[in-house]
């Protein structure tokens, strides 16, 4: 019947199925929900989903990382210390049978040595991120050279009690060593600045 009407006026409307429809792209439409009444590519967020005091960092600064260096540090240090000091006592005591006294010895051991390491990787971390901040604000600016001058003077400050010999070394310790750090973390970008120079060239 719906043929038959379609033909006495004229031709009527083909009809096609869901296979058939569904490559057909939707050219100039926007696809829409069909649970809203909203075009999904409103909902697509583009920048950061959520909200920054006004003048503030997307990134964490030196502040807020220093408090995670210095933990960090003093947990490193601790868990170092802890199994330099068990390999140190059960190397003093192999001569002891397992008894009660070497057990303690083992015991005072590991945890001196775990207190001491701790307390020295914690005490760099902390003048390091005194360093890092006090130049920082100074500057105005960061970037690595507040990581080198950190370090250098982390390492002149640590050994001052050595004398003048010390603190030299102590400064070019922490200058290779911040300068290392500085290096691994532009590494990528001096190999893509490299790259793209031989490409130009």
């Amino acid at each position: 019947m719906k043929g038959g009407m379609g033909g006495l006026f004229g031709g009527g409307s083909p009809e096609y199925s869901n296979t058939e429809l569904a490559g057909v792209p939707l050219t100039g439409m926007s696809p829409l929900s069909p649970y809203l009444n909203v075009d999904p590519r409103y909902l697509v967020q583009d920048t950061d989903e959520f909200i920054l005091p006004t003048g503030a960092s997307k990134t964490r600064g030196r502040f807020e990382l220093a408090f995670f260096t210095i933990g960090g540090s003093c947990i490193t240090g601790a868990a170092f210390g802890a199994v330099n000091g068990l390999r140190m006592s059960i190397k003093d005591t192999r001569d002891m049978g397992w008894s009660k006294p070497r057990n303690v010895q083992i015991l005072n051991m590991v945890t001196r040595q775990g207190a001491s390491w701790a307390n020295t990787l914690g005490s760099v971390a902390l003048l390091y991120s005194v360093f890092g901040v006090a130049i920082e604000k100074a500057r105005g600016a960061e970037d690595d050279v507040n990581t080198v001058a950190a370090g250098t003077l982390t390492g002149m400050l640590f050994k001052s009690g050595s004398g003048l010999k010390g603190v030299a070394r102590g400064g070019l310790a922490g200058l290779a060593l911040s300068g290392a750090y500085a290096l691994y973390n532009n590494w990528d970008h001096l190999t893509g600045s490299s790259s793209s120079s031989s490409r130009l060239y």
